[in-house]
């Protein structure tokens, strides 16, 4: 290799990536590979593994691995083995309870985190929520989603980080670094191209090897590789003709035997479908439980000669390591005692960090942002979501904290009394019933078949959540026969009150002694709707202000039942009186015409991004488009917030003073929006993906199967490598991101090591903080293979006091020049000539170098 120029600076630390002590020095051993020696197992652990092993019959062994519950592995005393607890993640830890009385951390969403193009702010989030899984009693976190967002359509991306493989996967290695060196498992998810939820659960998704290789398979290489996971996940769909749970190539041959994985293989829960096709896939459990194709039917697959008692074994074995590592098998020691975890963080703290580090300035032409709060004597706040917070995606990500700090608290709390500060709703985004809270006192009554009452739980919101072995006090499931939701509302509005259900059943609803519904209808079928339910409306009721009123919903068939999940889970579902959308909206209008700034906050619904389905376009729901125009109008000083985990239309871009995207924010979310608003934190957020002007604008859009399959014919080129090759420009591209100071690049030197090296000046007047981005391109068309036009190589954060110089240094990796040759099963390089580019984001990379590679 040789480049233009010589710098002289020096190769970069590699990165940090703490040895796990369940892997000491030890001999060679040739026939591994060496780059896979460290992911071999562990020594010291491997003896205690092969001795409880050959302790254990074949009942007991494949009773092992199957889901003893919805959560929890069983243990098995006759070898001192304690019980395995998964939890749910990636934004907090629902533990097994999964309610309100339980309450959890809720960090900002995946695409906010990946936002912040951070590392390790990444790994603190790990950390963090590590805390919070040892405080829950979980020993592994479902987490985290590196699957890719393909097209902006898909409804779950708000879980996952970006369109870019590198980025997801730096990303996604800080993140399970943060757990693992905490002492709780990461399980990296959904193995693999789980990129949209449309008939989730049967697609046979078709991609070539190639573009599996560089897409979609590379965050979960490149995690395997450099963060170690202790557990992986395998995904509803399909592959190439194969179910993900039953796939030997992609689950051995590649993720076991190529890369060296020694973890646990874990089904999505419910995804495993066949017991001889999953033990002979790779699979090593299968959720839940207790009935799986796992279990008593892998011991009868065994016992009749249709799987080999080996294949078992080696599922045991990956379990019992995991159950080693995290401490659970007597005469293992944990690979991270309490003593040699981190210094415990705040989470709050942390939270908030990550909320404004994440948020990205889209536009601010006339330097609107910051606020001047000494300049500023009045602000008018706009929208539903800065009332109601719009703090997290919809589906199984969903935690309910202690607080949530909403956009109209946070700037309550943080503006000075000379500010006057007005809130007006404008528009309403969500015209379905939402879980009943503000003005509601509740508590659940448990009664068995003759009315005893068994049980009473208070109720901090109107759903319940329980499966069958954590019923309140210990309940016995198959005693319960009806729960009743029960109390009182106080509202504050009068008129004709909305009231529904969460869920389907047998329900008798009444309000104020009047009975609104006394029905039964059939059960959901999809696993999120039996366990989410969908708000149904039922009756209304004319109320007065003030005026406390009894409000009861008894579930007469509370128990439900999908598969082997078991449980009660319903709610009581409420919606104010509607009012005038025309009066919403000129009431926003006087407010900002009679303010100095507006403010407004649009924001998606859980109707429209959740995990369960795909969006049908990209809109924001209700007349928030009208909105907005209608306050820009009046107010040329009108900054908009977005709240939404992916990318969404706004026609009114250019017609706005400011636009800031606050993705779903958090727990912490209103406070770190004061924050970035009044200019006390730089918005230091960089898109992790493109985001169109409009969806027909999109390369890739297409995420419903035809016939059961969805094909990946558009290859490597999805997000900005395919916007490439297009001649209409997105809204803003990927990598774009503002701050409140100014940056100029000034030099870039590459090195015969391929350390590139950006000097780099804040020539604002203000501290800053920059994400020096680093994109490689083939200076010559390659006629053999069809590349994107330029790539993400590299990236790294800087931070500088307003006139400071400050450098980065980024290693650009091996890969950054190769392709997969699927004639040849393996990488290549590509020889040639190569442009190096550094800067800002897509939009702009003022500095440029040349390397020349060879084979």
């Amino acid at each position: 290799m040789t480049v233009e120029h010589e710098g002289q600076t020096k190769r970069p630390e590699r990165p940090e990536h703490p040895e796990h002590p369940e892997h000491p020095e030890r001999p060679e051993r040739p026939e591994r590979p060496k780059h896979l020696e460290h992911l071999e197992g562990l020594e010291g652990h491997r003896p205690v593994v092969e001795t409880a092993l050959a302790r254990l019959d074949l009942d007991a062994k494949t009773r092992l691995l199957a889901g003893q519950d919805l959560w929890t592995l069983p243990a098995l005393p006759e070898i001192g083995l304690d019980s395995l607890v998964m939890s749910d993640g990636p934004v907090g830890v629902r533990g097994a309870a999964w309610s309100a009385g339980d309450p959890s951390l809720c960090l900002p969403s995946p695409t906010a985190l990946a936002a912040t193009w951070d590392p390790a702010l990444a790994r603190r989030a790990g950390r963090v929520l590590a805390q919070e899984a040892h405080r829950k009693g979980a020993h592994v976190l479902l987490a985290p989603t590196v699957n890719l967002h393909r097209s902006p359509l898909g409804g779950r991306h708000f879980e996952a980080y970006s369109e870019d493989p590198l980025l997801t996967a730096r990303i996604g290695t800080g993140y399970v670094t943060g757990l693992q060196e905490s002492g709780i498992g990461a399980t990296v998810k959904h193995f693999v191209a789980n990129d949209a939820e449309t008939e989730r659960f049967t697609v046979d998704n078709r991609v070539d090897e190639r573009t599996l290789r560089e897409l979609y398979l590379a965050p979960f290489e490149a995690i395997v590789r450099d963060a170690r996971p202790w557990a992986l996940m395998s995904a509803y769909n399909g592959v190439n003709g194969t179910t993900m749970t039953e796939h030997r190539v992609l689950q051995t041959e590649v993720l076991r035997k190529e890369w060296g994985f020694d973890g646990m293989v874990v089904s999505d829960w419910l995804a495993a479908r066949d017991t001889v096709g999953a033990i002979e896939g790779g699979l090593d459990v299968a959720m839940p439980g207790p009935q799986t194709v796992f279990g008593p039917a892998l011991a009868a697959a065994v016992r009749d000669g249709r799987v080999a008692e080996s294949m078992v074994d080696t599922a045991v074995r990956h379990v019992l390591l995991l159950a080693a590592r995290l401490g659970l098998l007597k005469g293992a020691a944990p690979a991270v005692p309490a003593g040699r975890r981190p210094a415990p963080l705040d989470d709050p703290a942390v939270a908030r960090e990550i909320a404004t580090r994440s948020f990205v300035l889209l536009r601010n032409p006339a330097g609107t942002l910051p606020l001047d709060a000494s300049a500023v004597p009045s602000i008018a706040l706009i929208g539903r979501a800065a009332r109601d917070a719009r703090f997290l995606g919809g589906g199984s990500a969903t935690v309910y904290p202690a607080r949530v700090v909403s956009p109209l608290d946070g700037l309550t709390e943080a503006l000075p009394e000379c500010v006057a500060l007005t809130y007006a709703m404008g528009a309403d985004p969500n015209d379905q019933l939402e879980v009943a809270t503000k003005g509601f006192g509740l508590r659940a009554v448990l009664r068995d078949a003759h009315g005893t009452v068994l049980a009473e739980r208070p109720l901090t919101l109107g759903r319940v959540r329980w499966m069958d072995a954590a019923l309140p006090d210990g309940v016995d499931y198959d005693a319960l026969a009806t729960v009743e939701i029960t109390g009182t509302f106080t509202p504050s509005d009068s008129g004709n009150h909305h009231f529904g259900t969460g869920g389907t059943g047998d329900f008798r609803l009444t309000v104020d002694g009047a009975v609104l519904y006394d029905e039964a209808d059939p059960e959901g079928g999809d696993p999120m709707e039996v366990l989410t339910g969908s708000a149904i409306p039922r009756g209304t009721a004319e109320l007065e202000a003030g005026r406390t009123v009894e409000v009861s919903l008894l579930h007469r068939s509370p128990k439900i039942a999908y598969g082997p999940i078991r449980g009660v889970t319903f709610g009581l579902t409420h919606r104010d009186p509607e009012r005038d959308g025309d009066a919403l909206i000129e009431e926003a209008v006087a407010a900002a015409r009679a303010a100095h700034t507006a403010v407004v906050v649009v924001a998606t619904t859980e109707r429209v991004e959740s995990e369960g389905f795909d969006r049908a376009n990209l809109r924001l729901p209700g007349r928030q488009d009208e909105l907005v125009a209608r306050v820009a109008a009046a107010n040329p000083r009108t900054v908009v917030v977005v709240n939404a985990g992916a990318p969404v239309e706004m026609p009114w871009r250019e017609e706005v003073a400011a636009v800031l995207l606050a993705w779903f924010p958090g727990q912490e979310g209103g406070a770190a929006l004061a924050d970035v608003l009044l200019g006390r934190e730089e918005p230091g957020g960089r898109l992790p993906t493109t985001w169109p002007a409009r969806l027909e604008d999109a390369p890739v859009t297409r995420v419903t199967p035809e016939d059961g399959r969805l094909p990946y014919d558009e290859g490597v080129l999805i997000g900005y490598r395919a916007w490439q090759h297009q001649d209409i420009a997105p809204a803003y591209p990927f990598g774009h991101g503002l701050g409140y100071t100014r940056w100029t690049y000034e030099h870039m030197e590459l090195d015969d090591h391929r350390t590139v090296r950006v000097r780099l000046r804040n020539s604002g007047d203000r501290p800053g903080r920059e994400v020096v981005q680093i994109y490689v391109a083939a200076t010559e068309t390659d006629e053999a293979v069809e590349r994107p036009r330029m790539w993400l190589a590299g990236f790294a954060s800087v931070a500088a006091e307003h006139g400071e110089t400050v450098a980065a240094e980024i290693c650009l990796p091996e890969r950054a020049f190769q392709v997969w040759d699927e004639a040849q099963g393996g990488w290549t390089t590509r020889p040639g000539r190569y442009s190096v580019l550094a800067g800002a984001g897509l939009g702009s990379l003022p500095l440029t170098a040349v390397v020349d590679i060879t084979t």
